[in-house]
């Protein structure tokens, strides 16, 4: 009886144990928590090589090649910008460039200060969801801005668009690829007498840009973000205990209630003495895990799983360790080999709490589809082998 008593007094414990600690908490795969204003800002430098295309080459016959000593020229950028979510974020942009210009002027440079905000989406953690320790992430970008022509004292709009890659060398510094697009909605180099004559093409109906820049990268503030406690695996642990310890003091009534029957029926004359038989808790533990993995979402169901494996190695006894897979979130195959992860990935914790091979036994179940949400089935179930 002492050995129920200690076994009920540790389940109890255990969640409340669990809470004071949120080190280790079942987390969502694509939700994270909102940072503060000052959070996830970054700061970059780059140098540019930018080749430029001018509405005034029309009927030129001028070679496209962006190499062209005539295109080519050599610029800087810095960038100042926030990511507001791990996908959605917002920058602003300003570049200091010698812009070549193919109009017959004397000085066919023009030195030209642009300046645009831009809208950038994540495409890594959109689709594949947010990671910390991701190195590379790719991001496509567009925004408006305005040019000005510093040598003619003119003013022109533009758009932006770009792909921008970052290779994440520390916590908060980073290399920079950016490769982008510019073009002005108005003439940048102050010449507006376009040839007629020649044929109109993408190249030559508008001034442009494209350009590839190469930095470094800096985040402010706070870096990153916390993920959001994944509330199904969480509620299917509170289920799972509760449930568990309803049916262990079922069944130590039960139990008690054979007792008394036994002592009712003993005979008058005698004076057999009826010893209270030792019960074993064999109240199975769940372990939850999140989808698609086979690495323990929550450490802290590990701490009801000492408490059993305690009682197992005091009774010399086995354990038995049930994987399960969610089935409607993988083919069969794959479930089965999951679920026997899961169950690996457990009985190697058990390993650590001091049973031996002998005393586990292993038994993948599977893809099933027995609780509601689904997210409840991703999980193992370990119990004391009767």
């Amino acid at each position: 009886m002492k050995k129920i008593l200690l076994g009920l007094m540790l389940l109890g414990v255990a969640p409340a144990m669990a809470q004071e600690n949120n080190e280790f908490v079942p987390v969502d795969k694509y939700s994270v928590a909102t940072n503060r204003f000052w959070s996830n800002w970054f700061v970059t430098a780059g140098g540019d090589y930018v080749s430029t295309y001018s509405g005034q080459e029309r009927g030129l016959d001028l070679s496209l090649n962006p190499f062209e000593d005539f295109r080519r020229s050599w610029n800087g950028d810095i960038t100042l910008g926030k990511w507001f979510t791990p996908v959605i974020g917002v920058r602003s942009k300003l570049q200091l460039m010698s812009m070549k210009s193919v109009d017959g002027r004397e000085n066919p440079d023009l030195d030209v200060l642009i300046y645009n905000v831009q809208a950038m989406f994540n495409l890594r953690n959109l689709f594949a969801g947010y990671q910390p320790g991701r190195v590379w992430n790719i991001s496509l970008y567009g925004g408006t801005g305005f040019y000005r022509n510093i040598t003619d004292k003119h003013y022109a709009f533009m758009y932006t668009a770009g792909i921008l890659n970052t290779f994440n060398l520390t916590k908060r510094l980073y290399i920079n690829v950016d490769l982008y697009h510019n073009v002005a909605l108005n003439d940048v180099d102050n010449v507006y007498d376009v040839p007629t004559h020649g044929k109109r093409n993408f190249f030559n109906d508008k001034d442009r840009q494209f350009g590839l820049s190469l930095g470094l990268g800096v985040n402010l503030g706070k870096v990153g973000w916390s993920k959001t406690p994944d509330l199904d695996a969480i509620n299917a642990m509170h289920k799972a205990q509760t449930d568990a310890l309803n049916a262990s003091l079922a069944e130590q009534q039960s139990e008690n209630e054979r007792l008394k029957e036994l002592l009712a029926k003993r005979p008058e004359s005698t004076t057999t003495t009826v010893q209270e038989k030792e019960v074993i808790l064999t109240t199975p533990v769940s372990v939850f895990f999140n989808i698609n993995s086979s690495r323990i979402a929550s450490k802290k169901d590990l701490v009801n799983v000492e408490a059993l494996v305690k009682l197992a190695k005091e009774n010399n006894a086995k354990v038995e360790v049930y994987g399960f897979a969610d089935s409607k979130t993988g083919p069969a195959d794959f479930n089965m080999k999951l679920s026997e992860r899961r169950a690996n990935a457990v009985a190697k914790e058990l390993k650590k709490m001091g049973l031996k091979d002998e005393q586990i036994i292993i038994k993948p179940m599977g893809g099933v589809a027995d609780l509601d949400p689904a997210s409840y089935n991703r999980r193992v179930i370990v119990t004391v082998a009767k």
